[in-house]
């Protein structure tokens, strides 16, 4: 028996690695590869893969490298993270999370890139693992939640945009994304294993192993990987300090007295390595700790029909220093050894219920977590490790919600949802320096001062709330949808903590930068036809007191409040025109204006298509990726967020991609790829500015994007 993936998606290859085996098929892989490349440099469309007409339906994914994703329900994206992608398969979240459009990345290394959706960063993107939150823990996100997520380790992923929902936390105006882990159950006996292994350029080198095992009333289940890189080339040749080393294992025991109700523990540890180009410093620690429980019952008799419930608890040891990966700049700002330690603990929950009648569904229920950030740091090597913790700042969050899905007939259907929140967050800063975390290097290198909000505690109440009306017109193909939600989020930990000043007139950002609240328009439309699917999303809206990074006081930060107005959306079509191809394209585009002054809101993704040719028999695959990023003019220097700021326009780019495929049978199969096949040199706009420490003029000159690079996975089910 395979797992069950009831969130619509299930791999259909499972998977683990014997080299024997890879560098056989090798040959095959990059025959069939270059066969390809004349063809596919004359065909202009490209393919994104359709994930669901029907988004309750079961479905095998047969595709073996994924260069696109469609919507499968109203503003609803559900991908299997263990399919390879190009370019070469993530080995984080957020790189995973690129290759859905409207998607971006900020690039301060080889990985752990902070996600961007149309636009909008941070915690207006609701990121969960396990329906539970994952929050990093240095003040410059140099560990986002992104970072502990090794895609190929989770069961499924579902992207939710805009606010377009409340099961999941508020707060969330870009949207909501969620990687999950199916419960397993078995109707007999019974082992299985699958697993993967990867090899690439630049010392690319990943392993994953998934091994699982139970009966009728019990399962075990335990998953694992590690990935490796050294550091890359971009297209001039040039190496960039960007090498890592990550692992992770997870568990999870569960009892199933039936096949509609389980209980299940679980825990996992991780930790690794990041070079980082883009900072002063770099990760040399990321240990996570995590333990969860899980209860659901479905099926149940009567109008309530389901029950779930979930605890987590999840620790963030980050370690960042000058000296482990590198070595300390005499020319630079820090010249001495020296190394910052941050911790982040997040422990919460949720309840819900499920009612269901003949025309409708009815999900409420609770929600709730506490977070505790300490740090300690120290002047020369290992000195932080006998450094007391310093508590320097608490949250707790309490919610409930309730969302409406009625279907008040065959092709018209309304859903609605709302939920409140009480937020509140303590500042346990005696003292405050300046110019440490606005640097990006999560460092307090200011001298410190009486905090004038040290043991104060402010608190937000917020609303959030929509509705969507949908109407499936079958006779024609064609769907449309209409929705109009509001959300606000209090600022979160690095918009209150991390700037070193607040706006004019406040004490520091924690007294004075405002909740966020945005209202939101979306709209769009979707066609299925015989041979020709295609879908559109557009959105626009207003965002009050928006939270903007000011870093125009010599490199310190000041967090403001600003209205912006934003707009954009992204459009996708899929041509099957026989002989196994499939030709499509899809674009992407974000606009933003603070409204007060006309300025275009920093930091935005530029224009962006992508153009795929993919063919498969069911024994042999090749595809083609081309994706067309345009230049970015509308930029305001000196004002970003805390990772990152607007460093000055971009030029567009271009980027040719290959990648072919051989089934050995439903249980084997090897994949292989090229990146950047014209080893392009070029840089995304969002990318950080290169560090001086490597040789990066004081002018900011953006990190490059890897050179041509090339990768091969083999995949085994047993």
């Amino acid at each position: 028996m395979s797992f069950p993936y009831p969130a619509t998606v299930r791999p259909s290859c499972l998977s683990l690695a014997v080299s024997a085996a890879l560098l056989l098929a090798t040959p095959a892989a990059a025959g069939a590869a270059n066969d390809l490349v004349e063809e596919a440099l004359s065909s202009a469309p490209i393919a994104a893969t359709t994930v669901a007409d029907d988004p309750t339906h079961v479905v095998d994914f047969d595709a073996m490298v994924v260069t696109g994703v469609a919507p499968s329900a109203a503003l609803t994206f559900v991908t299997d993270p263990r399919q390879p992608r190009q370019p070469v398969p993530a080995s984080d979240g957020a790189d995973y999370l690129k290759t859905i459009p409207g998607f971006g990345v900020m690039r301060g290394g080889g990985t752990n890139g902070d996600p961007v959706l149309r636009g909008m960063f941070g915690s207006r993107l609701n990121l969960l693992a396990g329906d539970g939150a994952l929050a990093g823990a240095c003040p410059s996100r140099m560990d986002n939640a992104m970072s502990y997520i090794s895609p190929e380790t989770w069961d499924g992923l579902t992207v939710i945009k805009g606010p377009q929902t409340v099961l999941w936390g508020g707060g969330a105006a870009a949207g909501t994304v969620r990687f999950e882990r199916d419960i397993p159950y078995f109707p007999e006996p019974r082992i299985q294993a699958q697993g993967s292994l990867l090899a690439g350029s630049h010392g690319r080198n990943d392993q994953v192993l998934d091994f699982a095992a139970g009966n009728e009333a019990f399962y075990g289940r335990v998953t694992a990987n590690r990935s490796d890189a050294d550091d890359y080339e971009d297209g001039d040749g040039q190496r960039v300090h960007s090498g890592w080393t990550k692992w992770n294992a997870d568990a999870a025991i569960g009892w199933t007295p039936n096949a509609d109700t389980v209980i299940e523990a679980s825990a996992g540890r991780g930790d690794g390595e990041a070079r980082y180009a883009g900072r002063g410093m770099d990760g040399s620690v990321f240990d996570r700790t995590s333990y969860g429980l899980r209860f659901e019952r479905s099926n149940l008799p009567g109008t309530l029909n389901g029950i779930e419930a979930n605890l987590y608890y999840n620790d963030i040891d980050h370690v960042m220093d000058n000296y482990t990966l590198r070595d300390p700049d005499p020319d630079g700002g820090m010249p001495m050894p020296m190394a910052s330690n941050v911790a982040h603990r997040t422990a919460g929950g949720r309840a819900a219920l499920t009612w269901s009648g003949e025309h409708w569904n009815l999900t409420g229920g609770v929600d709730g977590r506490a977070s505790r950030h300490s740090q300690r740091s120290g002047m020369g090597r290992g000195a932080y490790l006998a450094a007391p913790w310093n508590v320097d700042a608490r949250f707790r969050q309490a919610g409930a919600f309730a969302e409406l899905h009625w279907h008040i007939n065959d092709q018209h259907q309304l859903v609605a949802g709302a939920r409140i929140d009480r937020a509140e967050a303590e500042d346990r800063r005696m003292h405050a320096g300046g110019g440490g975390h606005g640097h990006g290097h999560g460092h307090d290198t200011g001298h410190p001062m009486p905090n004038p909000t040290a043991g104060m505690t402010r608190s937000e109440t917020m609303p959030s709330a929509f509705v969507r009306y949908e109407q499936t017109l079958t006779d024609s193909g064609f769907s449309w949808y209409a929705g109009l939600g509001h959300t606000a989020r209090m600022p979160d930990y690095w918009e209150l903590f991390s700037p070193d000043h607040g706006p004019e007139g406040a004490t520091n950002a924690f007294a004075g930068v405002d909740p966020e609240r945005t209202t939101q328009l979306d709209l769009g439309l979707d066609w299925k036809g015989e041979s020709i699917d295609a879908w559109l999303s557009v959105y626009a809206g207003r965002m009050s007191d928006y939270i903007l990074f000011d870093y125009g006081h010599h490199g310190m930060t000041t967090a403001m409040n600003a209205d912006a107005d934003i707009r954009g959306g992204e459009a996708g079509v899929e041509w099957r025109p026989g002989g196994h191809w499939k030709l499509g394209g899809s674009i992407a585009y974000a606009w933003g204006e603070l409204a007060d002054s006309g300025q275009p809101l920093p930091q935005m993704t530029p224009f962006e298509s992508r153009l795929t040719a993919a063919w498969d028999n069911g024994r042999w695959s090749a595809g083609a990726l081309l994706r067309v990023v345009a230049s970015q003019d509308r930029v305001s220097e000196s004002l970003g967020n805390v990772v990152g700021r607007d460093i000055g326009p971009s030029p567009g780019f271009g980027v040719f991609s290959l990648n072919g495929g051989y089934r050995f049978s439903e249980r084997v199969r090897v994949t292989a790829g090229i990146d950047n096949l014209f080893d392009r040199s070029y840089s995304e706009h969002l990318n950080l500015a290169g560090n001086s420490a490597f040789g990066y003029p004081a002018d900011p000159v953006r990190i490059n994007e890897p050179g041509r690079a090339g990768w091969i996975k083999f995949n085994m089910e047993f």
